[in-house]
């Protein structure tokens, strides 16, 4: 597994990160199992970064991490860690909540249900619209001096609110979705990243498995997924973005590679400063993710390959609007 060091001030990090989102029910049903299975396939593989958020499964991701966790080394692993999204008791989500307070709470609940003395990477995984970021990032400083937190990231925020963020304490990453079919960042967000010294942990990869090469239509209708509500696989847009998948298969086969590799691929080839961070949910998925380390793309693949998924292709947009319309990475 390639190394690499995530921003100019971050720590040594996987080329590709876990991200365990889907193991506590945004995507349909998963098997506690399968998801432990999977982290220590991770970790074996040499998979050091590991992302989870406080409010996945209200706590549950958590757990399940602190439970695989057990008998691993805690300096083998890199954990990065979202807070300060409020849920309901149905999996609603009501709010953020950013306030230093609320987030020194957060915390200490985040360090029991994982069973760490700290937490290497820590973010609010949204901008809370009535707290100051610079609040927000002097809090989490301020459990830097405490040392419950090694570092501190940010989640799907836009160039100004990076700028005033890193004016307060070094940022080592900007969490942010980037795939073949969501390239926003590249207008503005990766350019100030890229002068501040900021790495990106690229989630979303594969669009939430759109583009994965696995996606059939019939999937993803439970009661729960995300994708059930999400505009680009609904009728009407969905036909359309597979066809963009088959244009991608085309290359995959020339390659020796599967869809998903040639994604991931795809993503890790538009700068050592991005981290894939890949949403596996079981082993095979992982070792498929695994597989993108050893496809090379050269200039002509990367052409061929954004012909095939021109930058504004995909139809729909990758969240519901009154999702976006607060979103600050959006604005």
């Amino acid at each position: 597994m390639k190394q690499v060091q995530l921003g100019n001030t971050g720590p040594i990090v996987s080329s590709l990160g876990l991200g365990c989102m889907g193991m506590s029910g945004m995507y349909g049903p998963s098997d506690r199992a399968t998801s432990i299975a999977t982290f220590h396939a991770a970790i074996d593989a040499g998979v050091n970064l590991i992302d989870t958020g406080d409010f996945y499964g209200m706590g549950h991701n958590e757990m399940l991490i602190g439970e695989a966790m057990k008998g691993i080394d805690r300096d083998k692993v890199v954990l990065s860690v979202k807070t300060g999204a409020l849920r309901d008791r149905d999996g609603g989500f009501t709010g953020t909540d950013n306030r230093p307070a609320a987030l020194k709470n957060f915390i200490a609940y985040s360090l029991q249900r994982l069973g760490v003395d700290y937490i290497d990477i820590y973010r609010p995984a949204r901008l809370d619209p009535d707290v100051p970021i610079e609040d927000t990032v002097g809090a989490i400083a301020d459990m830097i001096k405490a040392g419950y937190v090694r570092h501190i990231g940010l989640s799907e925020v836009g160039a100004e609110t990076i700028r005033r963020a890193a004016a307060v304490h070094a940022i080592v990453d900007l969490q942010i979705e980037y795939s073949l079919i969501s390239r926003g960042i590249e207008e503005t967000i990766l350019p100030v990243c890229r002068d501040l010294g900021i790495g990106i942990t690229a989630y979303g990869v594969l669009s939430r498995g759109l583009i994965s090469g696995h996606w059939q239509k019939a999937q993803g209708l439970e009661k729960g997924d995300f994708r059930s509500h999400s505009p680009r696989f609904q009728d009407g847009n969905i036909d359309s973005n597979l066809g963009l998948v088959e244009a991608l298969r085309t290359i995959a086969e020339a390659k020796n590679a599967s869809v998903a590799q040639i994604a991931i691929a795809w993503v890790a080839a538009k700068g050592t400063d991005i981290v894939p961070v890949i949403g596996a949910r079981r082993p095979d998925r992982l070792a498929e993710a695994l597989g993108s380390q050893q496809v090379s793309l050269t200039t002509q693949d990367l052409v061929a390959i954004e012909r095939a998924v021109p930058r504004y292709a995909a139809v729909g947009a990758r969240y519901p609007d009154a999702v976006l319309a607060h979103m600050d990475s959006e604005q």
